[in-house]
């Protein structure tokens, strides 16, 4: 398993028409089911008058919470090309959002899955695309008399630090990547029994 993941750290914009109906595609970062029901209340309310909202999700280093909805277009035509996009970019903690204003002109199911497919490309185009790591969290508790033993350790390995508390009992809360926390573990653990 690999401790890094991709995902996008801006807002991107996409446009595709075909038949004078318009697509929007808009990709953000999203890290809870909370926000994207945030984002798809605000983007049905803001785009109250047209006539699909489709959206699909991929949340989680592991990949492994998605959701794809078609909002009324025939099934499998909006938003399974539009998690395929999110797939093929190999992205997570995004969600995409493709609103479509109905032209007149039916597409047809190919038409259909080509335009929010190219719609959903356009917008991770226009984003940052971003590597991040996979963080374990490590609590420690410590005598105050450890401390220059426990701030050494933090120097070498540079975890970054979430949460500090200096008193009788100290406490100290470690952000570090995956693959390095079983290490960083074992140090702290070595000086409680020096």
């Amino acid at each position: 398993m690999t401790d890094e993941y991709l995902t996008i750290s801006s807002t991107g914009e996409g446009y595709y028409t075909e038949k004078r109906s318009k697509f929007l595609a808009f990709a953000h970062h999203v890290e809870t089911v909370d926000e994207v029901k945030e984002l798809l209340a605000a983007y049905r309310k803001k785009y109250y008058d047209a006539r699909h909202v489709c959206y699909a999700y991929m949340l989680g280093a592991g990949r492994a919470e998605f959701r794809a909805n078609d909002d009324g277009e025939p099934s499998s035509t909006a938003g399974k090309p539009i998690l395929g996009q999110i797939n093929s970019s190999e992205l997570t903690d995004i969600l995409i959002v493709v609103v479509r204003y109905y032209g007149g002109v039916n597409l047809g199911t190919s038409g259909l899955i080509v335009a929010y497919r190219e719609a959903a490309a356009d917008a991770i185009a226009h984003a940052t695309i971003e590597a991040r790591q996979v963080e374990e969290i490590i609590d420690y508790d410590f005598s105050y008399v450890m401390m220059n033993d426990v701030m050494r350790i933090v120097k070498e390995m540079q975890p970054r630090i979430v949460s500090q508390t200096y008193d009788n009992t100290c406490r100290i809360s470690l952000a570090i990547r995956q693959s390095e926390a079983e290490q960083l573990r074992q140090r702290l653990q070595k000086l409680s029994f020096e």
